[in-house]
């Protein structure tokens, strides 16, 4: 088996492609192009930790270069195809949309050609809970409106799954969109709050909490997604159709006070707090359902936040002792 993971240094992609060397039962295509968007030191210590495994090999490629990109599939001939690489970050979204045009755009169509032309077995895409919006009911389901985006990231995460939904019906290929909840764990985003606090916390700087803290997220913990990921990446059997959605959350939104006491907790002291205003593209809440995913692969995300919090935070100390 064959499986190309795109965003290979990334946070989710560098953890995808550990858990299927893992698992020894094939040969992992790892993609990315290794852009600066955050400190690109962090993606090639990612990478460091891939290079030299048995089965892996990795590729510098950006997937909005379509003539490489067929090459490369031409090449390699996957299996299945692991979309994780996109321009990441919602308020970045609001000062460099064309950075997320270019990406999560016309990558993602050169990538839907590349595994049309191609045969790819299955392609599961990374689509986000941000496509929900504004949405006031709660749990999330995916059966849920998503046509009130907030954000230009948003809109590029819809037009995905809206552009994977026309493939599959067009060319009967089989296609899979994962609407990821606010993932956190070793080697994740310098860019994201449990960075952010851990990193101001340590530092004895004050942390920004937005919305005066009122605010709620599913925090999702890094190996529940991977175990997510794999298992839909599995899913193709003759019952399912060509193209579906899952959310994959810890469905339990916890309160951003509680983050910060359990990050507090794992640090050892007390944050310095600044409440300022909601950010503009965000949202007050997110919260999946997860039942459609336990059915179709028998499992969703439960990693208590304090644990998943706890081990951050140790993986983050050892990283600063390192940089």
């Amino acid at each position: 088996m064959k499986v190309m993971v795109t965003g290979a240094a990334g946070f989710i992609g560098r953890a995808v492609c550990e858990k299927l060397l893992e698992r020894g039962n094939g040969s992992v295509i790892g993609v990315d192009n290794l852009n600066d968007y955050y400190a690109v030191e962090l993606k090639h210590a990612r990478l460091a930790t891939l290079t030299g495994r048995s089965g892996f090999v990795f590729h510098k490629l950006d997937i909005a270069d379509n003539d490489a990109l067929d090459a490369l599939f031409a090449a390699e001939k996957p299996d299945y195809v692991v979309n994780l690489a996109a321009q990441a970050g919602v308020r970045y979204s609001i000062q460099n949309p064309h950075a997320y045009t270019q990406s999560n755009l016309v990558g993602f169509a050169n990538l839907l050609e590349a595994c049309r032309r191609h045969a790819v077995k299955h392609l599961v895409f990374a689509s986000s809970s941000s496509v929900y919006g504004k949405n006031a009911k709660v749990p999330f389901s995916e059966d849920d409106r998503t046509d009130a985006p907030v954000s230009y990231y948003a809109a590029t995460k819809k037009a995905n799954e809206a552009m994977a939904a026309s493939y599959a019906e067009l060319y009967g290929m089989t296609l899979t969109g994962l609407r990821f909840f606010t993932v956190y764990g070793p080697w994740g985003r310098p860019d994201m709050a449990p960075w952010l606090f851990t990193e101001a916390i340590s530092e004895g700087r004050p942390i920004k909490v937005f919305n005066h803290g009122l605010l709620q997220r599913d925090f999702t913990y890094i190996d529940d997604i991977v175990e997510g990921v794999l298992r839909v990446m599995e899913y193709v059997t003759k019952e399912r159709s060509n193209f579906e959605i899952f959310n994959i959350g810890n469905h339990q939104p916890v309160e951003l006070m509680e983050f910060i006491r359990c990050v507090e907790t794992a640090c050892g002291r007390e944050a310095v707090k600044e409440y300022l205003p909601m950010q503009d593209g965000d949202v007050p809440i997110t919260y999946a359902d997860t039942a459609r995913l336990r059915a179709a692969v028998g499992f969703s995300p439960a990693t208590p936040l304090a644990d998943g919090i706890e081990a951050f935070v140790k993986w983050y100390r050892g990283w600063k002792s390192r940089t």
